[in-house]
């Protein structure tokens, strides 16, 4: 049943100006929101976010004083294959806040803005999931590291498989910052998306609905 605080939220979501998602705009010009999600397993029916992090992308730059990270309360014991990832055991979250927290803090970042995540099959999953919770839609567009990476990187991969993360900030000579960290790892995907755009733009304008293009459009 939704509460007077999220019924708040869901009118201040109606309320919100939105923009169209192929805003045919200079990527440089834009505004992008890069979010990573630790979550206890890849299945968003089953499976629970753990923490996220959010770093915003203006004017071609990683602002990353205006970053946010947080850890998320889930219910039960989180499985120890997935500890082994991202460090978080049941005890460091027993006194996280609850997931509807998470979802203002990132509703309140995103707004109309595109959102950037590498495999975004993950994130897209999952918050459609936690923002129905809170009575909330997520339908924002998202551009994908992952595939973008294909476009730029000679790898051999098969058509199901994705580029990691590391390897294609390695591949860049780009810097790893705390890998399979939420922050980490939205700060190392957000200085991959804009190595990315710069290769991709070979010079001429790059507009932020040919990357949401190019994001659907595996080579």
């Amino acid at each position: 049943m939704a509460t007077a605080w999220t019924r708040g939220l869901r009118d201040l979501r109606r309320r919100r100006p939105r923009r169209k998602a192929a805003d045919d705009v200079d990527w440089r010009m834009d505004t992008f929101i890069v979010i990573d999600l630790e979550t206890t397993g890849l299945d968003p029916r089953r499976d629970h976010i753990v923490s996220y992090g959010a770093v915003p992308i203006r004017g071609g730059r990683v602002k990353t004083a205006e970053s946010v990270y947080g850890l998320v309360h889930v219910p039960g014991d989180v499985p120890p294959s997935s500890v082994k990832f991202h460090n978080l055991r049941t005890q460091d979250l027993e006194a996280a806040p609850p997931l509807a927290e998470c979802v203002a803090v990132l509703d309140d970042l995103v707004g109309d803005h595109p959102v950037v995540a590498h495999c975004a099959w993950i994130e897209r999953s999952f918050l459609r999931k936690a923002f129905r919770r809170s009575y909330l839609p997520f339908a924002s567009p998202i551009v994908d590291t992952a595939v973008l990476a294909r476009h730029i990187l000679d790898v051999d991969i098969g058509p199901d498989q994705a580029v990691s993360l590391e390897y294609a900030a390695n591949a860049l000579g780009l810097p790893v910052h705390s890998p399979h960290h939420a922050l980490g790892d939205a700060v190392t995907t957000a200085s991959l998306f804009i190595a990315l755009a710069g290769q991709l733009e070979h010079g001429k304008a790059l507009t932020t609905a040919k990357l949401l293009e190019l994001s659907e459009a595996r080579p």
